[in-house]
Formats: C-alpha cells, sequence, structure tokens
C-alpha cells in the first residue's frame, strides 16, 4: 500500500500567502488548513484549493494549534508548515525519496528565509533547521504559546533541500509579528512564575544583538544583517517589559 502524506498549515489572515503555500504541496495526499477566524478570505483559499479546512475560535499557542493541524491528519506521513511557507521542487523530490525508503522517523529540514526581502545568509538564519516531517505517532509540537518546537524521542535525519520561509516582507510585518510574539512570550513568562525586572529586559536586549550580529556574523549581511538584529533586541527586550508590567498588574490586583 502506497505511503500517504498529509500536509498541515495553521493560518490565521495569510490571504497573501496561502496560495502559493497550497500550489507548493499540491502534490500532496492530503492537505489539512487549521484557520484561526480569518478576516480576509483564508478560508475561501483553502477550500477552493481542496484541502480539508478546520476553523477555530480560540487560540491556545502555536504549539496547540500545531498539534490540532496533526490530529486532523490521516496520511501516514505529516508535513508541518507554516503558510508563508514553501516546499520546492528539490525538497519535494527529496521527502518522496525518503518516504519511499525512509531511515529515520523524524527528520529536519533545512530553512532558508527572507528578512524585507532578501535571503538572510548569517545570524543563525541559514542553515535553520526545523524537525517538519515525521511518521505519525513519532512527534507532537510543545505546547509554548510561541517559539514551539516538534518533540520527539526518536532520532532525528536531516534532508539537504531547503524549505524556504517568507518570513518578513516588511518592516511593518517585522513590527507586528515582533508585537505579537513579544506578548505571547510574556504570557509564557508570567504564567511560569517569573517577574523580571527592567535590568533583565535590558540584558536579554543587549544578549539578543550581540548573538544575532556578532556571534553569529549577522554583519555579514550588510544593513539586513544589522536590522535583523536590532528587531531581534527588540523582540526580547519587550517580552521581558510586557512581562514585567504585566506581573506588576497582577500584583496590585491581588493586593
Amino acid at each position: 500500500m502506497p505511503t500517504r502524506l498529509s500536509v498541515a498549515i495553521i493560518a490565521r489572515n495569510e490571504a497573501t500567502n496561502l496560495p502559493d503555500c497550497l500550489r507548493s504541496v499540491a502534490w500532496a495526499d492530503e492537505i489539512v488548513v487549521v484557520d484561526n477566524g480569518s478576516t480576509d478570505g483564508s478560508q475561501r483559499i483553502a477550500r477552493d484549493f481542496g484541502a480539508r479546512l478546520i476553523e477555530t475560535s480560540d487560540w491556545p499557542g502555536f504549539g496547540a494549534q500545531k498539534n490540532r493541524a496533526i490530529d486532523a491528519c490521516s496520511g501516514d506521513w505529516i508535513l508541518s508548515l507554516d503558510a508563508d511557507e514553501r516546499v520546492g521542487p528539490d525538497l519535494r523530490a527529496e521527502i518522496e525519496a525518503v518516504l519511499a525508503r525512509p531511515a529515520f522517523d523524524v527528520y529536519a529540514l533545512p530553512r532558508r528565509s527572507t528578512y524585507c526581502g532578501r535571503f538572510i545568509r548569517y545570524g543563525g538564519w541559514w542553515p535553520d533547521y526545523v524537525a517538519r516531517l515525521f511518521r505519525r505517532g513519532s512527534a507532537r509540537f510543545s505546547e509554548a504559546r510561541v517559539h514551539e518546537a516538534l518533540v520527539t524521542e526518536r532520532p532525528v535525519g536531516r534532508l539537504r533541500a531547503p524549505l524556504v520561509h517568507y518570513s518578513f516582507r516588511t518592516v511593518e510585518q517585522v513590527i507586528d509579528k515582533m508585537n505579537r510574539y513579544s506578548s505571547d512570550g510574556a504570557t509564557m513568562i508570567v504564567e511560569s512564575g517569573r517577574v523580571p525586572g527592567l535590568g533583565t529586559a535590558i540584558a536579554h536586549g543587549l544578549a539578543a544583538f550581540v548573538r544575532t550580529y556578532v556571534l553569529r556574523l549577522g554583519f555579514l549581511d550588510g544593513r539586513h544583517g544589522f536590522m535583523l538584529a536590532v528587531s531581534n533586541a527588540e523582540g526580547s527586550y519587550y517580552r521581558y517589559v510586557k512581562a514585567m508590567l504585566a506581573a506588576e498588574t497582577r500584583r496590585d490586583d491581588a493586593a
């Protein structure tokens, strides 16, 4: 019996990205799209393409939402994608070869990402290996609200062809995503019981900049490398500042 591949995608207001993402995996046996209250027609795009659409009203975080998509898949293998990611011909060929004769139950893909119109080579962005292809039942995502990761006890193989990631097309998208992710990150910090101070926020912001721009050679990407390091620093700084203020508000309300 042929091996069946399901593609699991989560989306919210991804009308710009979703068509190209769906076309890039049209060869899969099944595509499942879990949509979280889109208002831009993403649901219609998924239906018109023939994907199985599941709509949710709540937002449990990225990890839990991706697990919902996994649970809805029926294939022997699952490829988890974000709507701004694309599977090119080389990666498709490599995935099909792996599924024909798998040596592992879980595979990590090298992800090649863009930042404001340019593919980034340094700063920790290439090769950014992400575990996304796995035999059903062999892995699940962590329940983290943001920066989720695939969790497995199995050995992880690596593919060579890149997964293309159009992560940030404009500065506006950078700022919007930084705001949303820092809020989710702050919630995780507060829920863990930690109460960071301003010094912690500053230290984490500076560390993020140095790590991206200096230690991971982000300066070799020119001005885009600097811009990326600054946005990483801001995201880390605001995550801890938001957590600090939220913890203080919670403490005041309890007093």
